[in-house]
């Protein structure tokens, strides 16, 4: 495996990244690309040189993920958005090994934190269905993985919960905020 950066003049890795996305989150994210063309536009628009957009590929230059970032606070926080690992390549540490190149990524670029947000709009979690207004950090703090969420895997990865966003996707669908700071 090669993890490279994406390259605008890639048309055919750009065209399986937009192809990705949709695959990707097709089952758990509504609010994510449902076509080829939000997808490619989505890719594009990560495509500038402010931005990070990396790619995992085999031997054979077959896309087998995708993470990017964007910058915040003058460059010492990073959004990730989006990370995303062909279906069927899931739980053999592509996803593991791209984040470790993100954080080589903006180590290099002089910065500190990482954030990201992972939405639960399929009740995957505790914190899906509930009033996060009420009692949020017990909520947070006594947080459960109902259904295979990727939460754990970033808490794996080094990221703590440092917030939600209640009702992001709808009454009883929040986001989840996580962040980590970069070594």
């Amino acid at each position: 495996m090669d993890i490279k950066d994406l390259h605008p003049s890639d048309e055919n890795l750009i065209r399986q990244a937009a192809q990705l996305l949709v695959d990707a989150f097709r089952e758990h994210w509504a609010g994510a690309w449902q076509t080829f063309e939000e997808g490619l536009d989505e890719i594009r628009e990560m495509l500038v040189p402010e931005r990070i957009l990396r790619v995992a590929v085999d031997d054979d230059g077959n896309l087998l993920g995708i993470i990017g970032g964007i910058p915040e606070y003058d460059g010492r926080v990073w959004e990730l958005h989006p990370l995303a690992v062909q279906p069927s390549m899931q739980g053999q540490g592509i996803g593991r090994a791209l984040i470790e190149d993100f954080e080589a990524q903006v180590r290099q670029r002089g910065g500190l934190t990482i954030t990201l947000g992972t939405d639960d709009e399929d009740g995957m979690t505790s914190l899906s269905n509930v009033d996060l207004y009420d009692n949020t950090w017990e909520k947070i703090r006594d947080i459960r993985n109902l259904k295979g969420h990727p939460y754990t895997f970033y808490q794996k990865m080094g990221f703590v919960i440092t917030g939600v966003v209640p009702d992001a996707n709808g009454r009883g669908k929040p986001d989840i905020c996580m962040s980590k700071r970069v070594e």
